[in-house]
C-alpha cells in the first residue's frame, strides 16, 4: 500500500487548491479514504472522508461548503478540492485509506495560505 500526496503549495487567502492522493496496492473505489491535516502546534485533524463502498461523503464543520472529496477510480486517486482558502487552512495536509482495521498514511503536503 502506497499513497502519495501532491497539489500543495502557496495560495493567496480566497484562492482554491486541488490536493491529489494517489494511491498503489488497492482500489480506492473498495476502501474508506481521508483527508488530514495538521497545523503547527495543533493535533491532526480529519477534514473530509469517502465511504468505499457507498461512496458516502462527510465533512469537518469548518470546511464543509468549501471543501469536497472526490475519487476517479480509472486512476486511483482521491482529491480534495479546496475554495475559498483562509488562513486557518494553513497545514500539512495528509492522505489515509483505512484498510482491514488498518491505516496508511501518505507524506504529506503543505499548504500555505498567506497574502
Amino acid at each position: 500500500v502506497q499513497l502519495v500526496e501532491s497539489g500543495g503549495g502557496l495560495v493567496q487567502p480566497g484562492g482554491s487548491l486541488r490536493l491529489s492522493c494517489a494511491a498503489s496496492g488497492f482500489p480506492v473505489s473498495s476502501y474508506r479514504m481521508s483527508w488530514y491535516r495538521q497545523a503547527p502546534g495543533k493535533e491532526r485533524e480529519s477534514v473530509a472522508a469517502k465511504n468505499g463502498i457507498d461512496g458516502r461523503t462527510s465533512y469537518a464543520d469548518s470546511v464543509k461548503g468549501r471543501y469536497t472529496i472526490s475519487r476517479d477510480n480509472a486512476k486511483n486517486t482521491v482529491y480534495l478540492q479546496m475554495n475559498n482558502l483562509n488562513s486557518e487552512d494553513t497545514a500539512v495536509y495528509y492522505c489515509k485509506a483505512e484498510l482491514y482495521g488498518t491505516n496508511y498514511w501518505g507524506q504529506g503536503t503543505q499548504v500555505t495560505v498567506s497574502s
